[in-house]
């Protein structure tokens, strides 16, 4: 998500390097570049005027830090405006100590909706160390029942039955008590979607509001609908008084709209973003790192956050002794980093956070495939326990078996190695005194990375 956006800003404020002082004259351009950037990315056009407008009063003759020039002050106020747009400062997710807390998702039909229900349980369970109970009052959608019950045992959370014969509201009262009889902190209720906001739908999902009164009103809607999410998100406001938003999808191919209009909008903060297909695909929105992100400023912090939790701890200590000892790096320490790598969502994700990419040559930014690192990772399962151990065995006969035994060519096995010398190279460096810092060297140099897409 925004990578044409990122691009666009990058692009106009790039513009203002050097020069003494901000003026009306030499910031139109910029401002000009990033109005069209967001009218491209979707953004409703009352935001649009009234986010130019607020960074052009800011600008006009803005007093440069000296330790800034004035193109940096300028993508400072920028990014300061920015965070005021999707949301001003973070304010984390508590859904306070009722018993329980019930959570109620509201959402057209088609979001995702059942889907997020479940991955907020994972989160608050993984998170907070709540105990949650899930149930569904969607009694409309064939199989949505059945879909929350296998969506339950998959991350582990209680489940309360409910009867597609009762009413929601019904189904909602019941699943309260039920929630009390088991001692849970957080029940989430999963509502009914329709194809379109309608009377009927509101009306029913106002009853349910009213019988079980939730801490937390949080409309799911797809990040890839633009401003129309937004739109949809104010008409639900107006019904149910929302406490928040919850954007799916955000990982394809959207423009960034709906992110920076609905804040705007429906006057609601968005709570979390839903970044891909697997369960623990859910994070909480940071209005000041996704401003960061944005303006191609990377999100340190959410990679550090993420790190901590996805990456193998023991695997790590104990890949760093062997470093430290001098050991060899072998085949199998090499796909362990790929695993590693694909756990915390792949080369595109951890790369979208990180500071800079956006300069690199569009070529480069296009070549970009986690693919490639599965292709490796199928090659290596393909090897002998000694062929991973001892990599120089790998001769002409070896290849041509592990190409067959993967599905592969073995113009794959021979590029596998290839990065694999170049990894061992780097890890030998690493091992060495101050070799942390000659790494880091080598990365800003890498002029053809291991993830790079075959021409």
């Amino acid at each position: 998500m925004f990578e044409n956006l990122t691009e666009r800003f990058s692009t106009s404020l790039r513009g203002l390097s050097g020069k003494a002082k901000l003026s009306e004259e030499n910031i139109s351009g910029a401002l000009n570049e990033v109005r069209n950037a967001l009218i491209e990315g979707d953004v409703a056009l009352s935001v649009v005027d009234d986010f130019v407008s607020a960074v052009k009063q800011r600008s006009i003759g803005l007093a440069v830090s000296e330790a800034l020039d004035p193109g940096q002050q300028f993508v400072k106020l920028v990014e300061a405006e920015l965070t005021e747009l999707l949301g001003g400062a973070s304010g984390g997710f508590d859904v306070g100590r009722a018993e329980p807390s019930v959570i109620l998702l509201a959402g057209l039909q088609g979001v995702g909706k059942t889907t997020t229900a479940a991955k907020l349980a994972l989160f608050l369970t993984r998170e907070q160390k709540k105990r949650v109970s899930l149930v569904s009052a969607d009694i409309y959608r064939p199989a949505a029942i059945d879909q929350l019950r296998t969506l339950a045992s998959e991350v582990d959370v209680d489940f309360i039955e409910s009867d597609p014969a009762e009413k929601p509201e019904a189904i909602a009262t019941h699943a309260v008590e039920e929630a009390k009889k088991r001692v849970s902190d957080v029940l989430i209720i999963d509502t009914a979607g329709r194809l379109s906001v309608d009377e009927e739908m509101m009306n029913e999902i106002q009853r349910v509001h009213q019988v079980v009164r939730p801490v937390e009103t949080l409309f799911v809607v797809d990040a890839m609908t633009g401003q129309d999410a937004a739109r949809s998100a104010q008409a639900f406001n107006q019904a149910l008084d929302l406490t928040g938003v919850i954007l799916t999808k955000a990982d394809g191919d959207s423009r960034g709209g709906a992110a920076l209009s609905v804040k705007a909008i429906c006057g609601k903060p968005i709570r979390f973003l839903g970044v891909g297909e697997k369960i623990d695909a859910l994070e909480l929105f940071h209005p000041d790192r996704l401003a960061s992100r944005i303006l191609g400023m990377g999100d340190i912090l959410s990679l550090i956050e993420e790190a901590e939790k996805k990456v193998d701890k023991s695997k790590a200590e104990k890949f760093a002794k062997k470093l430290e000892k001098g050991n060899r790096f072998d085949l199998e320490d090499f796909k362990d980093q790929l695993d590693q790598m694909a756990n915390m969502g792949g080369i595109e994700s951890m790369l979208d956070k990180m500071p800079g990419m956006n300069k690199l040559p569009p070529s480069a930014q296009a070549s970009i495939d986690s693919g490639l690192f599965k292709t490796m990772a199928v090659i290596i399962d393909s090897m002998t326990m000694q062929e991973k151990q001892y990599p120089d065995l790998i001769s002409g006969s070896r290849k041509q078996r592990i190409a067959k035994g993967s599905g592969k060519q073995v113009q794959d096995v021979n590029r596998l190695m290839k990065q694999f010398k170049q990894a061992q190279k780097m890890m030998k460096k690493v091992s060495k005194k101050g070799g942390m810092q000659k790494m880091m060297r080598g990365l800003n140099n890498l002029q053809s990375p291991p993830f790079q897409k075959r021409r």
